[in-house]
């Protein structure tokens, strides 16, 4: 399946604007607030997230995170841990020094208390002794049931180590560049998911980000392949996080897109339509979040596929 009822979401305790993320994630933006209450105000974002997520019918297995080590970013868990179907999770290089320290094995552990079966990790982290990275499902836009995969290059994902996922999850790499223009220039955008959502049998991306024409038709032809119906949207809208959206289940296998409430109110009225020709949508009010971390409701939420084992 491409979508699943089992999402695991990491309850922040020091969120804050992350000084080593900044440095090439242009969606942040430093705020005139102090750390405690930034922290405060996120902690309220996130419960009344996983709130609304519930109240649907989906499982979110909430973990708290740790005082220590410091981890400002650990309510993104999406891009350093990925699970699948097969039983098997994958753990990833983090650009960020800090973000390294959210790779916690308790969690594998708490998942495995709830029921889910785990039979092999593929641990990617080594990497970064060489100074290579490839950030989860934050890099990578995996279609699970076509078995390929989307990847926009930037300095938090290579071209050889996603090549290398592939081939170990047995899934045709789909590469290409994705820019954002900044100050005037046109500089990488950090991670796949903000500009690209893979719905069951539509897609929301902003293909405009995509400067090379023939890369760009490429994206577009995978897609249409595939059968999905294509929902692009504006860079400006981008800005606004309506990239960074997640299919998942709710109670009786109802369909949901899931999204912050900046980016639904980005959203044009055709645009709405269009997403509720296929599901219903899930909005949440994440601004603290995205101000300060420079991602939304996507990247806070990591999917489970694992199978389940006996409780």
């Amino acid at each position: 399946m491409q979508i699943t009822n089992n999402i695991l979401m990491i309850r922040p305790v020091s969120f804050r604007m992350n000084e080593q993320t900044a440095v090439n994630n242009y969606f942040m933006e430093d705020i005139d607030m102090k750390n405690r209450a930034i922290n405060i105000k996120a902690q309220e974002e996130f419960d009344v997230f996983v709130s609304t997520l519930k109240g649907k019918g989906v499982n979110v297995i909430v973990v708290n995170d740790t005082y220590e080590p410091d981890t400002p970013d650990s309510i993104f868990p999406n891009n350093w841990i990925s699970f699948h179907a097969n039983g098997t999770v994958g753990v990833y290089p983090m650009y960020a020094e800090n973000r390294r320290n959210e790779r916690r094995e308790d969690i594998l552990e708490i998942l495995e208390e709830k029921g889910f079966m785990i039979i092999e990790v593929i641990d990617y982290t080594s990497a970064e002794e060489e100074g290579i990275f490839l950030e989860g499902t934050g890099s990578i836009l995996l279609d699970r049931v076509n078995k390929k995969a989307y990847c926009a290059l930037s300095e938090r994902a290579d071209e050889e180590l996603f090549i290398e996922f592939c081939e170990d999850f047995d899934c045709f790499p789909v590469i290409f560049t994705a820019n954002q223009s900044v100050d005037g220039k046109r500089l990488p955008i950090y991670h796949t998911n903000v500009m690209m959502a893979l719905a069951e049998d539509f897609a929301i991306i902003c293909s405009d980000t995509i400067d090379d024409k023939k890369e760009r038709k490429n994206v577009l032809d995978h897609l249409k392949k595939d059968g999905r119906v294509i929902i692009t949207i504006t860079e400006q809208q981008m800005h606004h996080f309506a990239g960074n959206m997640l299919q998942v289940l709710g109670a009786d296998d109802k369909r949901y897109m899931v999204m912050s409430s900046a980016a639904y109110t980005s959203l044009t009225k055709e645009q709405i339509t269009m997403i509720e020709k296929h599901c219903s949508i899930l909005h949440s009010s994440l601004s603290t979040i995205e101000t300060c971390g420079g991602g939304s409701a996507r990247c806070m939420m990591a999917e489970v596929f694992l199978p389940k084992g006996r409780v």
